[in-house]
């Protein structure tokens, strides 16, 4: 009820740039990419872009929902172990501004990897701590991969099919990491009701996640061809 009394008057208040209103009828961006909802759907862009989504997202889902339990289990105590994921929480907001910043810098492919890398890591990493303090240290790293690569494949999709179908484009790229987010839980269950351990979440995950990296790898943006211009 609180995020809807938020959210909802919040929305209401976004208006479409002046720039882009004022820029609407005059000729499109001679580099700008141009394509159907349908031709992107079949394009091998979306295909590594929305599988690397739901590996990224079946990968990270997993420890994220199981992790206060991973923690109660390693001997801390309910009250701190919640406290861990806060932290991830909020460490993820930080990782979409720097991630963000960086992209502009380096590349959102690039940037991209790396995240995943780094999310990659620091799921197996979860493996070799006990303490609190290692929790909390941990949670920053791996909050600040996961919640900073999100915002990359908005930035992909928009260069590769761009702004005329990119809601399109993105909300179905989005729906398949919905199902990724949804895997991962579930298979963390099953896998703690038949091992009595959380020790192959965390090694599938990770492996899961080096999967997006190897994925992500095989990504090249759509060409740009300039349009042609009367002599």
């Amino acid at each position: 009820v609180i995020a809807w009394a938020l959210l909802i008057p919040t929305a209401l208040l976004v208006r479409r740039p002046p720039a882009a209103a004022s820029t609407s009828k005059a000729a499109p961006d001679a580099f700008e990419p141009s394509t159907s909802a349908r031709e992107a759907f079949r394009s091998p862009q979306f295909i590594v872009l929305a599988a690397t989504f739901f590996l990224c997202c079946a990968a990270h889902s997993g420890p994220i929902f199981h992790m206060v339990s991973y923690a109660i289990g390693c001997g801390i105590a309910p009250l701190a172990a919640v406290s861990i994921y806060s932290v991830e929480g909020l460490s993820g907001l930080g990782g979409r501004l720097l991630l963000g910043l960086l992209a502009d810098r380096f590349g959102a492919k690039r940037v991209l990897v790396t995240g995943l890398l780094v999310q990659a890591a620091s799921i197996a990493s979860y493996l070799m701590v006990d303490r609190l303090t290692e929790f909390y240290t941990l949670s920053v790293v791996f909050g600040a991969a996961y919640g900073g690569v999100m915002p990359l494949y908005a930035v992909l999709a928009r260069e590769s099919f761009g702004q005329r179908v990119m809601g399109t484009v993105f909300g179905a790229m989005t729906m398949v990491s919905s199902i990724g987010m949804a895997f991962g839980p579930w298979v963390g269950g099953t896998i703690f009701d038949a091992f009595d351990s959380y020790a192959w979440l965390f090694i599938g995950a990770s492996t899961v996640a080096l999967g997006a990296v190897g994925v992500c790898l095989v990504f090249t943006a759509r060409s740009q061809q300039p349009a042609l211009q009367p002599a």
